[in-house]
């Protein structure tokens, strides 16, 4: 694909992968993945997760909001890399030390997949938007939020809609409570590149500032 898209606190760019000790490709469900890895200390059955997750929410993910998304797909665990994960044509390099760490987070997966599967290359949307969306995938489609101890989080004074991840992600639910598939339209308007901030007022009869004013008055979700 021709475009990147970075998640995180990262610079937008290309991420190198060196020497990579161990490479396996796997096909199933229409789709290949290549895992890539230069940490020789990765445990096997999180690698197995990790691949099972793939597997699972992508076929999901790639149905929901884009049916021509990127077939062939490659993890790369990377000791170099010094973030938690970022996505870039195609190709999701996950920190080593994050797997140390975090061992649990399975569904960094489903984040950063989505980023693939967005696909909105040079968007004209916000970055809150993009992550706010991937977030609000993993909430919908993750296997084990539970698990690493993932959720949304309560609606705070200082909160925006603009803060991006899970705070926006928790807005979106709120959103699609009562105008369900509000947000796969919003995707849909940032891949075509037709996205603008009316789109929020065509979709649900308001704008983003009176939908957040009505969000902060009953938060339920």
């Amino acid at each position: 694909m021709k475009k990147i898209i970075l998640s995180g606190s990262i610079i937008l760019g290309l991420l190198s992968f060196s020497k990579a000790d161990a490479q396996e490709v796997i096909k199933k469900k229409g789709y290949q993945l290549t895992f890539q890895s230069n940490f020789a200390q990765l445990d096997p059955k999180l690698k197995k997760r990790l691949i099972e997750t793939f597997f699972i929410v992508y076929p999901k993910l790639a149905k929901e909001y884009n049916p021509a998304t990127e077939k062939n797909v490659i993890f790369s665990v990377d000791t170099a890399y010094d973030g938690v994960a970022a996505t870039s044509d195609g190709k999701v390099t996950f920190s080593s030390n994050w797997m140390i760490k975090h061992p649990e987070d399975i569904d960094v997966v489903t984040h950063e997949v989505m980023h693939i599967v967005q696909d909105y290359g040079r968007s004209v949307g916000p970055g809150w938007l993009t992550e706010g969306i991937a977030d609000y995938a993993r909430y919908k489609f993750g296997i084990d939020n539970a698990g690493a101890k993932w959720a949304l989080p309560a609606l705070k004074p200082e909160h925006s809609y603009k803060n991006s991840y899970r705070i926006t992600a928790r807005f979106f639910a709120w959103i699609e409570k009562s105008k369900p598939g509000t947000i796969k339209a919003v995707n849909e308007s940032l891949r075509d590149h037709t996205y603008h901030n009316n789109i929020w007022a065509k979709l649900t009869g308001k704008d983003l500032d009176a939908l957040w004013s009505d969000y902060v008055n009953h938060p339920e979700i």
